[in-house]
């Protein structure tokens, strides 16, 4: 079994997260960066089948700057065999549609049997890339998973909705997203710290996936502005004369409230 983990540098959640006004991405140097907690949850999933299960293979894959080498291979100190790096400036403000069309080449060079994300990012928060993903490599796929179960030809799940719960399945090969409903991940320990630094480790640029990030044949999202969001404005206030509940139902009223 081999398993594909998809993981992702993001700005610290606890820092102060902004958008640079130049380049309208995210600005790395206003917070510590650091490996997404859902990526993590995605990780913690495939390790804990590969523990019970003898010749699993784990390998973790981004598409991130050279500069989060050091963040990926945290995915090797937590128990990971292997991981893959895609590193292109091409690939700098790239959209999800390019992201899905790179992660998928990416995936096929390495082999899968199952491919396993989080349901969205921290930072961009799309939400929509596993699905992308699974139609590039022309698999099923499972999303929003809050439980997994993986067998030798097919992963089942549950998925929770605003009416219940919805039980699953896939078979093999297959890409699957889970949710913060999956447990914490695993913390390295100091051995795996240390083993990390001689598992494979390969980096690769879009030459080497044959991806053209100007195809004109591929639909592109491209930001055209970015500016400060405008500081907030105080609201109405109503005085009571005698006439404060008319004053308020008149506002209700002009903002279509009632």
């Amino acid at each position: 079994m081999k398993i594909v983990v998809l993981v992702k540098e993001v700005p610290d959640t606890y820092g102060d997260r902004k958008l640079s006004l130049e380049t309208g991405l995210a600005d790395r140097a206003a917070s510590e960066s650091v490996l997404d907690e859902i990526g993590e949850r995605a990780l913690e999933v495939a390790l804990s089948f590969a523990d019970k299960n003898a010749g699993t293979e784990v390998v973790v894959l981004s598409m991130a700057p050279e500069s989060a080498q050091a963040t990926v291979r945290k995915g090797l100190a937590m128990g990971a065999g292997s991981a893959v790096q895609v590193v292109d400036e091409g690939l700098r403000g790239a959209d999800m549609g390019l992201t899905a069309e790179v992660l998928a080449a990416a995936v096929k060079r390495t082999g899968f049997d199952l491919v396993i994300a989080g349901n969205q990012s921290t930072d961009g928060t799309g939400g929509v890339v596993p699905a992308m993903l699974a139609e590039l490599l022309q698999v099923p796929h499972l999303t929003a998973l809050s439980s997994v179960e993986i067998g030798e030809d097919v992963v089942r799940g549950a998925r929770a909705s605003d009416a219940g719960t919805m039980t699953v399945s896939a078979p093999l090969p297959a890409v699957i997203s889970i949710t913060e409903a999956l447990p914490d991940a695993r913390f390295p320990n100091f051995k795996g710290i240390m083993a990390a630094k001689k598992k494979p480790f390969e980096t690769l640029s879009l030459a080497d996936l044959e991806v053209d990030p100007m195809d004109p044949g591929a639909a592109r999202s491209i930001m055209i502005a970015v500016s400060e969001k405008p500081p907030r404005e105080a609201g109405v206030k109503i005085t009571d004369e005698g006439d404060a509940g008319e004053k308020l139902a008149d506002f209700l009223a002009s903002n279509r409230l009632v």
